[in-house]
């Protein structure tokens, strides 16, 4: 299985839990569903300009994904359906950025995966300076400054974007995976009638109202989390039958394919 499919099938919630770098809760997908795995092409505009967008779609590799900074100033519609439309034929894989974007619905139709910040009617300019290639930083309504470098892999889907900067993709996956496993053991323990105060070793008694009694609170007071048995097969995204899960045939061999 390529590292592009294996992003994207294990998905940015697990990704973020074993390592991997959590852009702003602000930004979302303009269209439900869309997802990417894809390295970084970093932009950065000048204020309410994206002239730096449309040289990135025309430079950017192939396969790869632009991460744009707008440099503190987002209620611009960064990214159009011109834009969409252009980068898509570029094989340009998807856009975060931490602006606006216009033209939603037509965004939508070409089906590139775009993630922003919000929508602005407001039209960014074509006209002046900005930068293709060098090191951002993420920072326009975020938690925190995010640094994207040329070739960190970035990863979306409906739940939000993160980056696993390069490197270090090789062990978050390999944690990654672990964790996934791990996961799905419980869910299959909790669908067979456990309690996830029990699987998890939740202390119940610590929360006002908790009916348990004194027995149960002295039993699950302390207690550490049950071991739970291992599997070979691994929960993913979007399995037919299973909302929102599949299952991969079983966990990758971190080796060769996974180096930065």
């Amino acid at each position: 299985m390529a590292l592009a499919d294996t992003l994207t099938a294990v998905g940015t919630v697990a990704l973020a839990r074993c390592g991997g770098r959590p852009f702003g809760t602000h930004l979302f997908s303009v269209w439900p569903g869309a997802s990417f795995a894809a390295t970084a092409f970093p932009v950065r505009c000048t204020p309410g300009d994206n002239l730096a967008v449309h040289v990135a779609v025309a430079q950017a590799p192939p396969g790869s994904a632009l991460v744009v900074d707008v440099s503190g100033e987002p209620e611009y519609g960064y990214v159009d359906e011109i834009l969409a439309v252009a980068a898509r034929a570029r094989d340009v894989r998807g856009i975060v950025l931490d602006g606006c974007v216009r033209d939603v619905a037509a965004i939508a139709r070409c089906e590139l995966p775009v993630f922003g910040a919000g929508v602005a009617v407001r039209e960014a300019r074509p006209e002046s300076g900005g930068s293709v290639g060098g090191p951002i930083t993420m920072t326009a309504a975020g938690p925190v400054p995010l640094a994207v470098r040329r070739g960190d892999w970035i990863v979306a889907d409906d739940d939000g974007v993160v980056c696993l900067p390069r490197g270090q993709v090789g062990a978050i996956i390999t944690e990654t995976m672990d964790s996934i496993t791990r996961e799905q053991a419980i869910i299959d323990a909790v669908c067979a009638g456990e309690s996830t105060l029990d699987l998890l070793g939740l202390d119940p008694s610590r929360v006002s109202g908790w009916e348990g009694g004194a027995d149960a609170r002295g039993r699950r007071a302390g207690a550490r989390p049950r071991p739970l048995g291992s599997r070979r097969e691994v929960p993913a995204r979007g399995a037919a039958g299973d909302p929102g899960r599949s299952r991969l045939s079983s966990r990758p061999a971190v080796g060769d394919s996974y180096r930065d």
